[in-house]
């Protein structure tokens, strides 16, 4: 069977383990309590970049406040998500950055290496490709694929790009983890399906189509026109809000204008 797929606690008194009270992560591991909402895993991701930058930077704790204040939420919300993980900080120290990190690396399942085959190198995939920060991140961009006659056989930081048809094999050969599809529409289907036969079970899709997956198969839609059109609502929104706002004034002046 298929599915289609578009997606797009506090600091706390206690004693515990770790050198600012943080749970150590294999009993956070072993704790954790319930299902963790697609909206808090996205959190959570933020927070792991964001740790990472307070421990380059020489810091050994970071408070909930702090952390909140970076991540752009609120404190509260930063302790619910981390309560995900068993994990509370100790009031008035925190939560102690690396081991925070490890908790958050195992959950996201970054204590493991992943491994990302790329199909389609045109424009939007050459900056992919490009990109620096998916190696940095932990997620290496091991294959590319495209039927370019022009780009098959050509080299991009390293990686030689090769045809879609051999998507499977070498999928499965390289231990691919993640697919990301940056195809055209009409061929994003297929591309999808090579990807599944190689055994990848994560795709990030940025082909403006939905893709039909089995129900083991994970499916992230990034779909940047959509994106903007969100922030054409807002921007609408606020344009017609000030409108209102100032037609309003107006009519209040002017009815108390001509009271006088």
């Amino acid at each position: 069977m298929t599915r289609a797929s578009e997606s797009g606690a506090g600091e706390a008194d206690g004693s515990v383990a770790g050198v600012a009270g943080v749970v150590a992560p294999d009993a956070a591991a072993a704790r954790l309590p319930r299902p963790i909402p697609d909206a808090t895993v996205s959190r959570l991701a933020v927070y792991l970049r964001l740790l990472g930058q307070f421990a380059e930077s020489g810091a050994e704790t970071v408070s909930s406040e702090e952390l909140a204040t970076a991540s752009g939420v609120n404190s509260a919300k930063l302790r619910k998500d981390l309560s995900y993980l068993g994990s509370y900080g100790t009031r008035g120290v925190g939560y102690e950055v690396r081991s925070l990190q490890q908790q958050l690396e195992r959950v996201l399942g970054l204590d493991h290496r992943q491994s990302v085959a790329l199909v389609g190198v045109g424009n939007l995939g050459h900056a992919l490709a490009g990109y620096a920060g998916f190696g940095g991140r932990g997620f290496p961009i091991d294959a590319m694929f495209d039927v370019d006659p022009d780009l098959v056989g050509i080299r991009i930081n390293g990686i030689v790009v090769e045809h879609v048809r051999d998507i499977e094999a070498v999928c499965r050969a390289r231990g691919v983890t993640i697919g990301m599809v940056a195809t055209p529409a009409a061929v994003a289907q297929d591309v999808c399906d090579l990807l599944v036969r190689g055994g990848v079970e994560s795709i990030l899709n940025f082909a403006p189509v939905v893709l039909q997956v089995p129900h083991e198969v994970e499916v992230r839609k990034v779909d940047l026109a959509v994106e903007l059109q969100v922030l054409a609502f807002h921007v609408a929104r606020r344009h017609g809000a000030a409108a209102t706002v100032g037609s309003t004034n107006g009519s209040v002046n002017g009815s108390v204008v001509s009271g006088q």
